[in-house]
């Protein structure tokens, strides 16, 4: 039995043969991306990497309605990042930013949005449930997707296709993502979790050491990096840095706190 007086871990992880399932579990905040989520995370990814019996790995959402809403707002508001301390490299949610040989899947049950979105941008494989949806609506609140999702987007997608959704904020259903490539599969939702599953069974019966070497190969990854996209992410940085110290960004935010439109002043 479960003890009411325990905290319920934000993070769950389940084994099944050589296959791991991670499962961000707050689905009261449709799985907003906190510092505490991001250390839960990224602990779960750093054991599979160096476990060898675990050969894929499948990300997933609490719950029916989100994958992950991206950064959990309110943890901003107060000063907390969705960044793990003493491994900033790895990016938000200790992921988007520290590629491992081991084959990610992300098994999106809902809503993918801002984080959420650069979470399956940054998987191997995307299996999604027919009412999940994709955005980056940052540019709706004052700043932009720089955990990867607009220099991501471009890559992943046909140029013009990504660029609406950077720049409008709207996001895209399924079956769009589906046609344009962004995700492998779009099922119904009870069959998710149990059709990533089962892509991920046939990954892991392959050659372990081939799957990741090829992998690493085919994504540019050295030492745990992606050497082509450091200075991307440097310029990404820079962008937000000017972006978080504007009167928009404030505004936006505040904006969305008191759920009124926002009254941009360009500066």
């Amino acid at each position: 039995m479960t003890d009411p007086d325990q905290p319920v871990p934000t993070v769950l992880t389940e084994r099944t043969g050589h296959v791991l399932l991670i499962t961000i579990n707050r689905p009261q905040a449709r799985n907003a991306l906190d510092r505490d989520v991001a250390t839960r995370l990224a602990d779960a990814f750093d054991a599979a990497e160096a476990d060898p019996e675990i050969r894929c790995v499948v990300l997933t959402g609490a719950g029916d309605q989100a994958f992950s809403a991206g950064a959990d707002l309110k943890a901003l508001a107060r000063g907390e990042r969705p960044i793990v301390p003493g491994r900033e490299h790895y990016g938000l949610a200790g992921f988007v930013r520290h590629p491992m040989s081991t084959p990610v899947i992300a098994a999106v049950n809902g809503a993918a949005l801002g984080g959420g979105t650069e979470l399956a941008l940054a998987a191997d494989l995307v299996v999604a449930a027919e009412h999940a949806t994709f955005g980056v609506p940052e540019v709706k609140r004052g700043i932009l997707a720089a955990a990867g999702g607009v220099f991501r987007l471009p890559e992943q997608l046909p140029r013009k296709v990504a660029m609406r959704l950077v720049l409008t904020g709207e996001p895209m259903g399924a079956d769009e993502a589906l046609r344009w490539g962004l995700v492998n599969e779009v099922v119904p939702a009870a069959d998710v979790l149990p059709t990533a599953m089962r892509l991920a069974e046939v990954v892991a019966a392959n050659a372990p050491l081939a799957v990741q070497a090829s992998k690493r190969l085919a994504l540019g990854i050295v030492d745990g990096d992606r050497p082509a996209e450091s200075a991307t992410w440097d310029r990404s940085a820079e962008e937000m840095s000017r972006l978080f110290a504007s009167a928009d960004a404030a505004e936006g935010m505040k904006a969305f706190a008191e759920k009124r439109p926002p009254r941009w002043t360009a500066g």
